[in-house]
């Protein structure tokens, strides 16, 4: 079992309180917790690599405090590809993967997911 925080939407609540929680949830989880991951997807999506606002430059840099904290941050790989993303999340460290197969996935393993 594990714990999936989903961000769809990018609304400034959802971006930023979305991508804060699953930090905090780790440093106040214990070593018997499931396992934590985040999964972005749709229009929160289109916001990874994106600095026009100041809202984006926080988003982006609460996801990269994710993924230096060793918090698992995936994306779907293929709005990442149609955007013309899949190298460079790729090298930010995201970790690709058809949207429709990670939720398969989440609902085999009868994971909590909290949406934002």
């Amino acid at each position: 079992m594990m714990t999936v925080v989903h961000l769809f939407h990018d609304d400034p609540d959802s971006l930023l309180i979305g991508s804060r929680l699953p930090r905090r949830m780790a440093e106040a989880a214990s070593p018997d917790d499931p396992p934590l991951e985040v999964f972005v997807f749709g229009a929160a999506q289109r916001r990874l690599g994106r600095d026009d606002t100041d809202l984006d430059r926080r988003f982006n840099a609460q996801v990269d405090d994710l993924l230096a904290a060793g918090i698992p941050v995936g994306a779907c790989l293929t709005l990442a590809r149609a955007d013309g993303l899949e190298d460079a999340l790729t090298t930010r460290g995201l970790t690709l993967t058809v949207a429709r197969d990670a939720f398969l996935r989440y609902a085999r393993e009868g994971a909590t997911v909290i949406g934002f």
